[in-house]
């Protein structure tokens, strides 16, 4: 079926960009299609962190182990980050945030080991731009393990080089907390992400070395990339089509619960500078509420939104009809 084209009220011009809308214009080329490049030091890397998780869960059942309350912590921060920064703020400018917020969106991010904010919003971009094509990085047409992880244990295809070469991303190279970050990311992961969630309950309340450091460094880390990758597999596979039924994303309850309100997909596809990602405010979202927290307290501002009245119309005009049924 071919792809609904944005209305101008979809395309949220104000943000002055427009990088994450639909590039209808895109064909896959012609001709033998590149070969399948393993990447080994990411296969060892993800083989070696899954396993290390299995033991942090086996050591979270054990009678002994007690509640890590730090390591919740350690996820809802490390999930913000990518969340409410990298994702909506940073990806998408779907709200403006204070000097103070963005230096604290900036310091989540490495917590999660996901790439610093101007590669993980340069890919972000390129993904909306060029949604399930070969020049999405993880392209949900190329199936589930693809979409979930795989597209991590090999080279990029060229198509996602070539078009994410071409983007302007004039607003990250502008912002010094996205370069600076940039700049020391790779230290900043390995205080953020292993060592403080490892010393944390290690020095200051007795645990354990082994458990300190397999579960709320390792099994938390793991935790968080597979509820962030859930949203690019399984919110791009299973679920309702209510917004706009030419597209592959869905919206998919299970991922927004594990994700923090990212699983509204179809939604965020539809109108991805709505800063909720939703037509439902804090219904199921928490990135949702904890951007309205910060507006309240004065750090973030400018929030954009859909319409009730062009959502409507557009689930009329290229919705599937669930809505209608709830």
């Amino acid at each position: 079926m071919e792809r609904a084209p944005a209305s101008q009220e979809d395309l949220g011009a104000e943000r002055g960009m427009t990088d994450d809308i639909f590039d209808t214009s895109y064909h896959e080329k012609e001709g033998p299609k590149p070969a399948r490049r393993y990447v080994w030091r990411n296969i060892v890397l993800m083989s070696l962190l899954h396993a290390g998780a299995l033991y942090g869960l086996w050591l979270g059942a054990a009678p002994q182990t007690p509640p890590h309350a730090q390591g919740f912590l350690c996820f809802l921060l490390s999930f913000l980050g990518v969340t409410a920064g990298a994702h909506r703020l940073w990806s998408h400018r779907s709200y403006k945030a204070s000097l103070p917020l963005r230096v604290f969106g900036s310091f989540c991010p490495p917590c999660s080991l996901q790439n610093d904010i101007y590669e993980w919003a340069r890919d972000h971009r390129v993904h909306h731009k060029f949604s399930e094509t070969n020049a999405d990085p993880h392209n949900a047409t190329r199936g589930f393990f693809f979409s979930h992880i795989g597209w991590l244990l090999v080279r990029k295809h060229p198509d996602v080089l070539e078009k994410g070469s071409k983007l302007e991303l004039a607003d990250l190279k502008a912002d010094k907390v996205v370069m600076f970050q940039r700049r020391f990311y790779k230290p900043s992961v390995v205080v953020m992400c292993f060592l403080l969630p490892t010393l944390v309950p290690w020095c200051c309340w007795g645990e354990s070395l082994c458990n300190s450091f397999f579960l709320p460094a390792i099994l938390r880390y793991v935790l968080v990339l597979n509820a962030s990758w859930l949203v690019n597999s399984a919110a791009h596979m299973f679920g309702n089509r209510p917004y706009d039924r030419t597209i592959n994303p869905r919206e998919n309850r299970l991922v927004t619960l594990g994700a923090l309100g990212e699983g509204f997909h179809n939604y965020h596809h539809t109108f991805p500078y709505d800063y909720a990602t939703s037509e439902f405010g804090w219904h199921y979202n928490f990135t949702t509420a904890f951007i309205d927290l910060m507006c309240l307290l004065g750090l973030a501002s400018d929030r954009k939104k859909v319409s009730r009245e062009v959502v409507l119309a557009r689930k009329i005009r290229t919705g599937d009809g669930s809505h209608k049924t709830g």
